[in-house]
């Protein structure tokens, strides 16, 4: 079923969230990132039947990206042959790579997304393109198109993404050191606490990664450890919502990555893309290569968040008193600077997809070096840009924000940052390689300072 008694609100909903784009970006490639972005975070569930509740939240929605763009990037490397393909090759293809493009993007946005006005929408987007770049429907483009999203929808048909009926709720444990949900206190008084969001993102099958504990890491600090003392005290004075050590630069910083990594990373590759690239084999291996890793990054974080369930700091410092450390005063009446996530901190999602986004880019431009502008989609946020000239410091900065923020542990942070360079490392080494590149060995990159 498909919620049948939310469907006709769910529709009016994506009616106005909707609306057909102008095409004026470099190529087809960047034009459908930018329309499957749109339809992934308004739209409100991904398959039937809907899951608990029919709201597709951020973490889970990079698998909707990242099915797009391996399906963009296939369709396109059927044609033109310039990278080994991700998945599905068509063997003989022909035709248009925009009109390919446009029908993968479709077809995967179409299944993902079966309501109506979402349907209805991805399909008038779809004939718009094809008219306005003057391209018939009978073009061969659009067979390959179709002939590789199928593919990559059966790969993924079992991938343990959204069961039905979902998993029973998890709500952790009460012991010292271990998650439980967290209270909502930003529009008043503590709302109800939720248990875990999507617990079974954590054993989702990755898109490239040998299995989501690939790069689970060591254990987080023992509670009684002068290093957990450091860490508690650390966001405890610059993450509360009163009376924080934070300046109002770090302040506005913590408000700007309030925001959806997805749309904020695929943003910036469009943008840099228009300007660097002339080429859609090359764009159409970015944003692949970008979301591949950011998706297998958020499933390392769910692992990790799963195998681990320790707790976020507005727990910990209101249960500071009971955790063995002489170190770290409790406070009942603490409250961090945005709303705590339901789901255990470590380690970090953010982190993890940051740290995978940014080193993919490096990595791909052969430089950490790079000219480019942040936009939050946060409308609140004072400051609505942040401009950037090396992506490492994207990472870098999301590390400090999620403790201004009040919700992270420095050591959540560096663990999931470290967690996402090495899936991205892993996502270009393997993946999306030059027809004539040598095979590569299984070695990853552990030489960044950042890491450390």
């Amino acid at each position: 079923m498909l919620c049948p008694k939310r469907l006709s609100m769910v529709v009016l909903t994506v009616a106005a969230c909707l609306c057909i784009p102008s095409f004026s970006r470099a190529d087809a490639v960047t034009d459908w990132n930018a329309i499957s972005l749109q339809v992934i975070v308004n739209a409100p569930c991904p398959t039937a039947p809907c899951p608990n509740p029919p709201v597709h939240p951020g973490a889970t929605s990079l698998l909707d990206a990242a099915m797009v763009q391996a399906a963009v990037y296939d369709a396109v490397e059927s044609i033109t042959g310039q990278f080994r393909p991700y998945a599905v090759h068509v063997p003989g293809a022909s035709g248009s790579t925009a009109a390919a493009v446009a029908k993968a993007a479709h077809d995967v946005l179409v299944n993902r997304f079966p309501f109506p006005a979402v349907v209805g929408f991805v399909d008038e987007t779809y004939h718009d393109y094809l008219t306005t770049h003057s391209l018939a429907e009978t073009d061969p483009g659009v067979a390959v198109g179709a002939q590789v999203a199928a593919g990559i929808i059966a790969l993924r048909a079992n991938d343990g993404s959204f069961p039905f009926p979902p998993p029973p709720p998890f709500t952790g444990g009460t012991a010292p050191g271990e998650w439980r949900p967290t209270p909502s206190y930003l529009a008043g008084p503590p709302a109800s606490k939720s248990p875990m969001l999507a617990p079974w993102l954590a054993t989702v099958t990755p898109f490239t990664l040998k299995s989501p504990s690939q790069f689970r890491p060591v254990a987080p600090p023992p509670l009684t450890s002068q290093r957990y003392a450091t860490a508690y005290n650390e966001v405890k004075t610059m993450g509360s919502l009163f009376n924080s050590a934070r300046t109002a630069d770090q302040t506005n910083m913590a408000s700007f990555f309030n925001t959806n990594f997805l749309v904020v990373y695929n943003q910036a590759a469009r943008d840099v893309a228009t300007v660097h690239l002339s080429s859609i084999d090359d764009t159409a291996r970015l944003f692949a290569l970008v979301n591949l890793a950011m998706t297998d990054a958020v499933i390392t974080a769910w692992d990790s968040k799963g195998h681990f369930v320790f707790w976020r700091p507005v727990t910990a410092i209101q249960e500071g008193d009971n955790d063995g450390n002489p170190e770290t005063v409790g406070d009942p009446t603490w409250q961090p600077f945005i709303n705590t996530p339901n789901y255990p901190g470590y380690t970090s999602g953010a982190n993890n997809v940051t740290g995978a986004a940014t080193r993919s880019l490096a990595l791909f431009f052969g430089t950490d070096e790079m000219s480019f502008t942040l936009h939050t989609t946060n409308a609140a946020a004072p400051v609505q840009t942040r401009d950037y000239n090396r992506f490492s410091d994207v990472a870098r900065d999301v590390v400090e924000v999620r403790i201004f923020q009040g919700i992270h542990f420095r050591f959540d942070d560096v663990q999931a940052r470290k967690q996402g360079r090495h899936v991205a490392q892993w996502v270009f080494s393997h993946f999306l390689r030059p027809v004539d590149a040598d095979e590569c060995d299984d070695h990853d990159d552990h030489t960044n300072a950042d890491d450390e």
